[in-house]
């Protein structure tokens, strides 16, 4: 493939003969429209998806898409990055120059439309939240496990399930997760943990979601994880426009290429593909309540 080919999206996969749902992925950032986003997830069996909104103005767009289109459900929340630079008053991120004023009543006032949208009937879940100590200093952990902890009240006090964006951070997420106690139902996207997490994660009944990086040869960390999984607590997303699956990465992702990574996993666990594809379906719809 030629450099210049790499903004190119990938192929139409063949179809999947039983429909799965990507469990995580941000139409907003795609390119098309979200009906035509969708139109090629519905054609090769990606059935459903997961809207997850980062900010305020994401998580709007996130439930007023559910609202619009059946089969998408929304997730709304403040991702962990986006927390202390709320803040910190730096809404463009750690620039290093004189932030603004944010503060407590900043933060308060974002979480309280987390809240308000978390209410909705199309807002399925809260997240993506949890801790990010890849891209956000020490200066920022302490904000982010004070917004991880209200999310966590949030998606229980509304009877939604959680979504755990977990970057570099296990042992403290856990940490969180085991001393606030988690929502029936959460999940941990884009799962990133070794196969001891995994089962430690098993034990207390929370879901882990696979996406691109599962397929990536140097991955056998990842892969072991996924075989240490409880087939009944496996979900597959996209995270697109990120992440996307071998042997197309580095190009755009979208939903439509839930299926590639679905026959890897299914390959790697040695499933038939529609055996693993009929679980994920009803893990999907189980974990978000739909």
């Amino acid at each position: 493939m030629a450099k210049d080919d790499r903004s190119t999206p990938p192929p139409l996969p063949e179809p999947l003969a039983v429909a799965v749902a990507d469990s995580h992925t941000h139409l907003d950032m795609q390119s098309g429209t979200p009906a035509e986003g969708l139109a090629r997830a519905a054609s090769v069996g990606v059935t459903t998806v997961v809207q997850v909104g980062c900010d305020v103005p994401g998580s709007r767009w996130a439930a007023a898409l559910a609202e619009e289109f059946e089969q998408v459900h929304a997730a709304v929340a403040l991702h962990p990055n986006e927390a202390p630079r709320i803040f910190l008053g730096d809404p463009d991120g750690w620039s290093g120059q004189h932030r603004a004023p944010g503060g407590a009543a900043a933060l308060d006032a974002a979480l309280a439309e987390i809240d308000a949208l978390a209410a909705l009937p199309q807002v399925l879940a809260v997240g993506e939240t949890g801790l990010d100590y890849f891209r956000t200093g020490p200066e920022g952990v302490d904000i982010q496990k004070e917004s991880f902890r209200r999310h966590i009240e949030i998606a229980k006090r509304h009877g939604k399930a959680l979504v755990i964006h977990d970057r570099d951070a296990h042992d403290d997420v856990i940490a969180v997760l085991l001393e606030e106690g988690a929502p029936e139902r959460t999940v941990f996207h884009c799962y990133s943990g070794d196969a001891a997490m995994a089962k430690t994660c098993a034990e207390h009944g929370w879901y882990l979601s696979f996406a691109g990086p599962v397929t990536y040869k140097a991955n056998h960390v990842l892969r072991e994880a996924l075989s240490a999984t409880p087939l009944d607590r496996i979900l597959v997303e996209t995270d697109a426009p990120f992440l996307t699956p071998h042997p197309f990465r580095g190009r755009p992702n979208a939903p439509y290429l839930i299926p590639v990574t679905v026959r890897a996993m299914a390959a790697h666990l040695d499933l038939p593909e529609n055996e693993l594809a009929t679980a994920i379906a009803a893990n999907t719809a189980r974990a978000f309540g739909y």
